[in-house]
C-alpha cells in the first residue's frame, strides 16, 4: 500500500520526465510548450484547437520546421516552475508573468496590455490606488500582477490582496460577478474578451501603463541563440503585417462590444436560446455551419423571436423579405423552422459567390455584409477598398469602406449608389460579438480542469506554505 507521503511525492514529480533543452532541438523534433488553456491563448473549438498563442507559436514551428507538443498547465507557478525543471523548451502565457527571481529568458514583446482594475457594477467604484485599501483583492498568482502589487505595497503599506492559484483570469472575474471577491485585476484586451460572459463587470481605473506580453525561453547553454531566433520571427511577423492580422482574427471584434447589449444578450441565452437551441443545431448542421454563428444571426435579425416582424415587412426569426422567401421556396416566413433554414441557405448561397481568393473568416464577416446590404453594395465597397490602397480581401479594410457608401460625395460613383454601409458595419461587428460570446460560452462549460489539486492532499502545516494570501 503506498503512504500518504510517497503519494504526494509521485504527484509532485509525474509528467517531469526528460529534461527538454533547447540545445538538442533539430528541425523535425518536438517543441514542448507549456500553455495556458483561455480564450486569449489556447481552446478547443468545435473539436478544433485555436487561439492566439496557439496559432502565433506554430507559425515559428513551421518556420523552424519543428513540431508543437502542448502541454497544458493549470497555474502561472506550474508554467515557470515547469520550465525551470526543464519541462518544456519554452512557455506562452498571453499574461505577463512574475520572474524576476526565476532564470528564464524572455522574447521581445508582441502584444500590448493594461491591468485594470475590475468591479462589480453597482458596488462602490474605486479611482485609485488608495481606493483599494480595505477591499477584498484578488489576483493570480505568479501574474506580474503580483508583483505590480507588491511594488505598490511600498507606498501603500496597507494594501492587501489575495492571490488564487489559477492560470486563467476567468475564475477571478466569475468571483467579482458572484460577489465571492469585491475587486480583481485583469488585463485589457483578456477583459474585453470575457466580459462577454460577465457584462455587469466593468473596468474601474488603469492599475499601471501597458506593458507587454512575451513568450518564456528555458534557460539553457543555447538559450540566448534560441531567443535571437524568437525575436527575429515576432519581428518579422510585426512588420509583414502578420502579427496584425491574427490580432484582428482573435480580437478584432472586442472594441465594438457594446456592455448594455452583452448583458441583455446574456439574458436571452439564459432565458430565451434553449428553447430553440436544438432546432438552431440541427438545421445548422443540415447546411454545415457553426450552430453558434446562426444563432447569432437569428439574435441579431429577431432576438431568437419567431413571430417578429418590422414596418418594412421583413417577417420571421431571420427576418426575411417577402421576395426573398420567395426566392428560397419559404411558404411560412413565421415558421422557426422554415426561417432559420431559408437564413442558413441565404448565408451559404452569399459565401459561394464570393471570389476564392477571399480565405475565411473574412470570407464569413463578408457574407454577413452582403446579408445585410447586398452583394453589389459590397462589391463597391470592396472596389473602394482597394482605391484606397487596402486590400479588399479582408474585413477589416472592407469594413472601414463601407460607410463611403452614404457619403454624397462617393456613393454616386459607385455602381450600385447609396447604401446604409454604417448600419452594416453595426450588423456585422453585433453578430461577430454574439458569435463570439457563445463560443466563450462553450468554453466556459467545457474547460479542462487539473486533474488533482495536490494541495489538497497536502498536510495541513503545509499547505499553510504554499502559496496564497498576502
Amino acid at each position: 500500500m503506498i503512504g500518504r507521503s510517497t503519494m504526494i511525492l509521485l504527484l509532485l514529480l509525474s509528467g517531469c520526465g526528460d529534461s527538454k533543452r533547447l540545445d538538442d532541438l533539430r528541425p523535425g523534433d518536438e517543441l514542448v510548450v507549456l500553455i495556458r488553456n483561455s480564450p486569449t491563448s489556447y481552446f478547443i473549438d468545435e473539436d478544433r484547437p485555436t487561439g492566439f498563442e496557439y496559432e502565433l507559436i506554430h507559425a515559428f514551428a513551421e518556420q523552424a520546421q519543428l513540431r508543437v507538443k502542448l502541454e497544458v498547465v493549470f497555474t502561472l507557478n506550474e508554467m515557470i516552475n515547469g520550465l525551470q525543471r526543464g519541462r518544456a523548451h519554452i512557455a506562452t502565457a498571453g499574461i505577463g508573468l512574475k520572474v524576476d527571481t526565476h532564470p528564464v529568458l524572455t522574447s521581445t514583446g508582441y502584444l500590448d496590455q493594461t491591468p485594470l482594475i475590475i468591479y462589480k457594477t453597482g458596488e462602490q467604484r474605486p479611482y485609485s490606488v488608495a481606493d483599494l485599501l480595505g477591499r477584498d483583492l484578488v489576483t493570480l498568482a505568479g501574474s506580474h500582477h503580483s508583483l505590480l502589487l507588491q511594488q505598490l505595497k511600498a507606498t501603500h503599506p496597507e494594501l492587501q490582496w489575495r492571490e488564487i492559484e489559477a492560470a486563467d483570469s476567468l475564475g477571478l472575474m466569475q468571483a467579482v460577478s458572484e460577489g465571492e471577491a469585491e475587486l480583481t485585476i485583469v488585463d485589457s484586451l483578456t477583459f474585453k474578451m470575457q466580459q462577454r460572459l460577465y457584462p455587469r463587470l466593468a473596468k474601474a481605473f488603469e492599475l499601471s501603463q501597458s506593458a507587454s506580453i512575451h513568450w518564456y525561453i528555458a534557460a539553457d547553454p543555447r538559450a540566448a541563440q534560441w531567443q535571437a531566433s524568437f525575436n527575429q520571427f515576432l519581428s518579422t511577423q510585426a512588420t509583414s503585417g502578420e502579427l496584425d492580422l491574427l490580432k484582428e482574427r482573435h480580437f478584432g471584434n472586442v472594441e465594438y462590444a457594446s456592455r448594455i447589449g452583452s448583458l441583455t444578450f446574456q439574458q436571452q441565452v439564459q432565458s430565451r436560446l434553449p428553447q430553440w437551441r436544438e432546432l438552431i443545431e440541427s438545421v445548422a448542421d443540415e447546411y454545415q455551419m457553426d450552430w453558434r454563428l446562426l444563432a447569432a444571426i437569428a439574435y441579431q435579425e429577431s432576438h431568437w423571436e419567431p413571430d417578429a416582424r418590422s414596418p418594412t415587412g421583413v417577417r420571421g426569426m431571420m427576418m426575411i423579405t417577402q421576395a426573398t422567401a420567395k426566392d428560397l421556396g419559404i411558404s411560412d416566413r413565421m415558421d422557426p423552422e422554415e426561417s432559420l433554414r431559408g437564413g442558413a441557405r441565404f448565408f451559404k448561397n452569399l459565401l459561394r459567390r464570393l471570389p476564392n481568393d477571399i480565405a475565411e473568416p473574412d470570407r464569413s464577416w463578408m457574407a454577413l455584409a452582403a446579408y445585410n446590404v447586398g452583394m453589389g453594395h459590397l462589391e463597391d465597397a470592396r472596389v473602394l477598398t482597394e482605391r484606397a490602397g487596402k486590400d479588399p480581401h479582408l474585413w477589416q479594410d472592407v469594413r472601414e469602406h463601407l460607410p463611403q457608401l452614404q457619403n454624397p460625395r462617393i456613393y454616386p460613383i459607385t455602381k450600385h449608389g447609396f447604401a446604409r454601409g454604417n448600419e452594416t458595419v453595426t450588423y456585422v461587428d453585433n453578430i461577430r460579438h454574439y458569435y463570439s460570446a457563445l463560443r466563450l460560452q462553450d468554453l466556459s462549460e467545457g474547460r479542462i480542469s487539473p486533474p488533482v489539486d495536490v494541495r489538497d492532499l497536502l498536510p495541513d502545516t503545509w499547505r499553510a506554505l504554499t502559496p496564497g494570501s498576502i
